[in-house]
């Protein structure tokens, strides 16, 4: 919701007001215009009662609206405001018979009303009163809007960057349990291993704080991941992956995929006994993509409880995750087929109004480099 900067900002407060009340004067001079006078001498007048309207306005506005209404003291407010109005009653009389009645004397108009108690000055003051107060008021419900959404958002930020939070040392743990166990062995390969590892952390630490990666990045973080396991399984693993499509042209958020890969060797091919393997297939058309994670598994677990419990956490993560950053543009499926497990996700990756904002530095462009 966009602020107009003449209408809500301090700094324009006495422009702001000078244009209401002209705005006011000139309208009342066509209304209660008297032909025997010129349009100045008219206009002069309807100056001359918007002064007496202020008077008895802006006490409402600064000082009986913010001290009882905006603070919910209703009760206080109309016992006042009813109080305010019997004074306005008087107001309108006294400026008829000190300034009104005079200057119209004064003037030589004809047709000239002598009575202090006429309604139509007292209308008048009411009306502009009520009025605006209308307008403070809109402006203040304005604001609270604005703020309300604004808090909205700083809690849906502040709840991704925890959900983030709790991912990265998740999936540090299983990487780093996974390179010990090769460290143990004085196996050569724990030089590469770390290497990918150090990778692996360049893209938590750096790129992930943006709301956006390049798709092509989050997948070749997995390709390091799965490089990884395979290490660990050796020739007992079977992995086939298959990627196609606008892989190069499109963005995700970060570590989105990642934990359905992870909980797949976590909680499915780590635990069976026979030769474990694994499948997935990224396609991406049309802005759409398509991720389909395949693992075997024993059949007696279920699977489903286990990415539900504690150990799961990432899993639960991204549905909040998805939740609220494709609302409405995302498809999961998550099926247990007994001997196996199936991770279906169907993701719209064009920028929607929460994402279309960001700037060019909050996306990790192919070009660029972060130096450590």
């Amino acid at each position: 919701m966009h602020e107009n900067p003449f209408i809500f900002s301090p700094r324009y407060r006495l422009p702001r007001h000078l244009v209401f009340w002209i705005a006011h004067s000139v309208i009342f001079t066509f209304i209660w215009r008297k032909p025997e006078i010129s349009f100045l001498l008219n206009f002069l007048w309807s100056v001359v009662w918007a002064l007496f309207i202020i008077i008895y306005c802006y006490p409402v506005l600064y000082w009986i609206i913010p001290k009882f209404l905006m603070k919910e003291k209703y009760i206080a407010f109309a016992c006042i405001m009813f109080g305010w109005g019997v004074l306005g009653w008087f107001w309108n009389a006294v400026c008829r018979i000190s300034f009104t009645i005079p200057i119209q004397e004064a003037m030589h108009l004809s047709d000239i009303n002598r009575n202090p108690w006429t309604p139509t000055g007292f209308l008048t003051i009411m009306t502009m009163t009520g009025f605006a107060s209308m307008v403070v008021l809109f402006k203040h419900w304005i604001k609270k809007q604005k703020d309300f959404l604004t808090a909205q958002h700083e809690k849906v930020s502040a709840e991704l960057q925890l959900l983030k939070a709790q991912i990265h040392p998740h999936f540090l743990f299983n990487t780093l349990n996974n390179i010990y166990s090769f460290s143990l062995e004085n196996s050569p390969k724990t030089p590469q291993l770390l290497l990918k590892l150090s990778s692996l952390l360049s893209y938590m630490l750096y790129d992930c704080k943006s709301n956006e990666v390049m798709l092509a990045k989050e997948l070749d973080v997995m390709k390091d991941y799965i490089d990884l396991e395979k290490e660990r399984y050796g020739n007992k693993l079977e992995v086939s992956l298959n990627m196609e499509g606008d892989i190069k042209d499109n963005f995700i958020a970060p570590l989105l995929l990642l934990p359905f890969l992870e909980n797949a060797f976590k909680h499915g091919t780590s635990e069976q006994l026979e030769k474990p393997w694994l499948s997935m297939d990224v396609a991406v058309k049309n802005n759409m993509l398509r991720c389909k994670i395949v693992n075997s598994k024993n059949e007696p677990e279920s699977f489903t409880d286990a990415i539900s419990n504690t150990n799961g956490i990432g899993i639960q993560n991204v549905k909040k995750r998805l939740a609220y950053l494709y609302p409405g543009r995302h498809e999961l499926k998550i099926i247990d087929e007994g001997n196996f497990f199936v991770v279906s996700l169907l993701l719209d990756l064009k920028p929607s109004s929460t994402t279309s904002h960001l700037s060019a530095n909050q996306r990790i462009q192919p070009a660029e480099k972060i130096s450590v």
